[in-house]
């Protein structure tokens, strides 16, 4: 005997496959904010730097 309400294979994996593929798309976006956010806190530091070797080197 089969059963009544069975689910088609087919919706199933593709279900899977639309999960995965936000799941990447989400990452790829998480990654790329990350990369971001590293690119302006090392700009920062650098800013920082020159400003406090200006400041050692003209200090009275």
């Amino acid at each position: 005997m089969t059963d009544p309400s069975p689910e088609p294979a087919d919706s199933l994996d593709s279900f899977e496959k639309s999960l995965e593929q936000r799941r990447l798309a989400q990452e790829t976006k998480d990654e790329r904010r990350v990369w971001w956010f590293l690119g302006y806190f090392l700009f920062g530091i650098h800013i920082v730097a020159f400003v406090m070797i200006y400041a050692v080197r003209h200090g009275h």
